[in-house]
C-alpha cells in the first residue's frame, strides 16, 4: 500500500520538513548528471567510515565522517527520491508539529545516524554506498505511529486495479514496519542487498524510542481518535 495523504492537521507551518524536501530535490538535480561519482563521493560507505578502506583520490570530496550526513540527502533515482519525499511530506509535518522546528531537525538527523549504525552493524567492511533519507524518515514514521495511531491515512492499494482506502495510521505504519523486517529476513540482513533494510528498521525503532523525549508536553502519545 502507498500512502497518499493523511487527515491530521497541523498547528504550525512545517518549515523544516519543507526545507529538507527542497534540499533533497536540489541535491538530486545537482548530482543526477554524475550520479555514480556523486554516490561514491557523498554516500556512506561502511568500510570507508570505519577506516578499513580508502576512497580513490578522484572520489574524495568530503571527509568520510561527513558522509554520514551527506548520504541522507542523496538518492539513487527518481523513484527513490519521490517515494521518500512523499513519506516525509505526509508524516513529517505532524511530527514536526509535535516538537517544534529545532527539535525536529535534531530528531531527524539523530534517527538518520542511528539508522546508518543499524545498517553498518551487519558488515562494517561493506564497500557498497548507502544513500537516501529513508533511515531518517523511518524515524519519523516510528514517531508518528506512537503519536497519531488513530489518524486516518488515504492509501492506494494495487489489487488487479488500484483502489484507495482510508486506514488508521497504526495499521499503515505497522504494515510498513513488518514489511521491512520481512524483506530484511529475505535478504539475510545483508547490507549489500540493494536496499538498506536494517537502516529502515533501526530508524523506525529509534523514532519510537526518542519521541517521548522530543515531543512537547502539550502533545500526547497515542492521541485518541477525533
Amino acid at each position: 500500500m502507498f500512502p497518499l495523504h493523511d487527515d491530521n492537521p497541523t498547528t504550525i507551518k512545517p518549515i523544516v520538513t519543507i526545507v529538507l524536501i527542497v534540499i533533497c530535490i536540489l541535491v538530486w538535480l545537482a548530482t543526477m548528471g554524475q550520479l555514480q561519482t556523486s554516490v561514491l563521493s557523498l554516500g556512506a560507505i561502511p568500510a570507508v567510515i570505519t577506516g578499513e578502506k580508502q576512497l580513490a583520490p578522484e572520489f574524495y570530496l568530503v571527509p568520510s565522517w561527513m558522509t554520514v550526513v551527506t548520504s541522507m540527502f542523496m538518492h539513487g533515482g527518481w523513484m527513490h527520491l519521490i517515494g521518500n519525499m512523499l513519506y516525509l511530506w505526509i508524516f513529517g509535518n505532524n511530527v514536526e508539529d509535535s516538537m517544534g522546528h529545532t527539535k525536529f531537525l535534531v530528531f531527524y538527523i539523530t534517527c538518520g545516524l542511528i539508522a546508518l549504525l543499524a545498517h553498518m552493524v551487519g558488515d562494517t567492511g561493506s564497500t557498497v554506498p548507502m544513500v537516501g533519507a529513508s533511515g531518517a524518515i523511518s524515524g519519523v514514521l516510528g514517531a508518528y505511529l506512537l503519536l497519531y495511531p488513530h489518524a486516518r491515512v488515504l492509501v492506494a492499494v494495487p489489487i488487479v486495479i488500484i483502489i484507495t482506502l482510508r486506514l488508521p495510521a497504526g495499521i499503515v505504519l505497522a504494515f510498513w514496519f513488518v514489511l521491512q523486517i520481512f524483506n530484511s529476513v529475505l535478504a539475510n540482513g545483508s547490507p549489500d542487498s540493494g536496499v538498506a533494510w536494517g537502516a529502515h528498521i533501526g530508524g523506525f525503532v529509534a523514532g519510537m524510542i526518542l519521541i517521548p523525549f522530543f515531543k512537547d508536553s502539550s502533545h500526547r502519545l497515542f492521541t485518541p481518535k477525533h
